[in-house]
């Protein structure tokens, strides 16, 4: 997993008003929380947060005035209209220490043709360490026929991570709408060969 860099400024004003001032200059409110110690309010610049934030549980070294600290963003608030970050919470982690992440489950393969493929969880919750975050986890569906199913505890999971979610949810399942050619592909042939006898 990638570290990334940014350099964090200490916030020392507070409240809406304050918060639309600093998204108005270009940069972004946090809050990094974690290991016992008080929250630290930072600032962090607009732009290059917003494309990292494009990836999910992404870990990022701050440069917060000289010191340094390793975080990992928890939660990011938007603008429901305009999509703007207004506000991320991040917490603070230690090399080789263990969090729970949620990670996209990512489909790859064509099942069997005429079926549709149904994601029941686009994501699951794994525990990993903070530096070992997987981007995402695979799973294949190449082949698979009407009513496949794979559950949690059929995944794959990357070396050094451990499934949270529960291992009988279902993730994906795999169906035939009625009426397709797959379903009633049985009828079609015996109507074939009927025609082929006469």
């Amino acid at each position: 997993m990638d570290e990334h860099k940014l350099s964090a400024g200490k916030r020392t004003s507070f409240g809406k008003g304050a918060a639309r001032k600093l998204r108005a200059a270009g940069h972004i409110p946090a809050v990094i929380y974690g290991h016992g110690g008080e929250p630290q309010h930072v600032t962090l610049p607009g732009h290059e947060t917003a494309l990292l934030l494009r990836k999910s549980n992404v870990l990022i070294t701050l440069d917060i005035e000289g010191a340094s600290e390793l975080v990992l963003v928890k939660d990011v608030q938007k603008d429901p209209v305009r999509q703007i970050i207004e506000h991320v919470d991040l917490i603070v982690v230690r090399k080789g220490e263990k969090v729970t992440v949620d990670v996209p489950v990512h489909v790859e393969g064509e099942s069997f043709s005429g079926t549709i493929v149904m994601v029941e969880h686009a994501t699951i919750s794994l525990e990993a360490e903070a530096t070992h975050i997987p981007e995402s986890v695979s799973v294949s569906v190449e082949g698979l026929e009407d009513g496949a199913q794979i559950h949690a505890r059929d995944l794959v999971l990357p070396k050094g991570s451990s499934l949270i979610t529960d291992p009988d949810a279902l993730v994906v399942h795999i169906t035939a709408p009625r009426g397709s050619s797959t379903a009633a592909g049985g009828d079609e042939a015996a109507a074939e060969g009927a025609v082929e006898a006469e």
